[in-house]
Order: C-alpha cells, then sequence, then structure tokens
C-alpha cells in the first residue's frame, strides 16, 4: 500500500467523512446491540469517541493537515492511518494494516463478539 499525496483537500474530505460515517454507524450499531450502558459513541467536530467503560476508550479523529486519520487505542496506542486510492483503504504505514481491520480485532476481542467495519461505500 502507497500514501497519496495528491489528494486535494476537497477528495481528503470526502473520503475522510464518509469513512468516520461509516465507522460511526457501525460502532452505534455495535454498541446498540450489545446492551450495556457504560457503552458509548459520540462524532463531534471531526472527532469520534467510543467510551467502553472499564475496558477503555477510543478516540478515532480526522487530520486535515497530514490528510490522515488518528486513532488512540486503549490495547495498541496511537496511531495515524493514510489513505491508499488505488486499494480505497485507510492503512498504518508502519505495518501496513488497515484501520478497519485493527478496529474488528481489537474490539471484537475487549467485547468477545464478531464486529464488523466497513469504511467504504
Amino acid at each position: 500500500m502507497q500514501r497519496c499525496s495528491q489528494m486535494t483537500p476537497s477528495q481528503y474530505h470526502a473520503v475522510s467523512d464518509t469513512a468516520m460515517d461509516r465507522l460511526l454507524d457501525s460502532l452505534e450499531t455495535m454498541v446498540d446491540s450489545s446492551n450495556n450502558p457504560q457503552y458509548e459513541v459520540e462524532y463531534h467536530s471531526g472527532v469520534l469517541t467510543l467510551n467502553l467503560g472499564d475496558k477503555g476508550t477510543y478516540v478515532v479523529n480526522k487530520q486535515p493537515p497530514n490528510q490522515q486519520i488518528w486513532l488512540s487505542s486503549p490495547l495498541s496506542g496511537p496511531k495515524r492511518y493514510d489513505y491508499d486510492v488505488s486499494h480505497k483503504v485507510w492503512f498504518y504505514s508502519r505495518d501496513h494494516q488497515q484501520l478497519q481491520e485493527l478496529l474488528e480485532e481489537e474490539l471484537g476481542t475487549l467485547l468477545d463478539t464478531s464486529v464488523s467495519i466497513d469504511l467504504e461505500d
């Protein structure tokens, strides 16, 4: 995978807004189906927060100057994701893992259930 540094600001906002909206939808569905009153998901001003009570808090936010999406995870720590236009995925340049793959793995482990996240239309 390769970082695309040629996106225009409007292209970046289009793909990152789609990813954040899809992530919000997936996490809201996950939280609603968990029936756990401690779990909460919020999205304000480009910052998505998933609070899992004593299991930790995830923060996902857009970083327009870098054309990235940043993640703070209670399990894997901070990561910065670039967009690969040809594969249409957000990936971490150090290990090439996709954002949705990491979230599916970690949330599946924390919640002891299968988690499915699709960040693209």
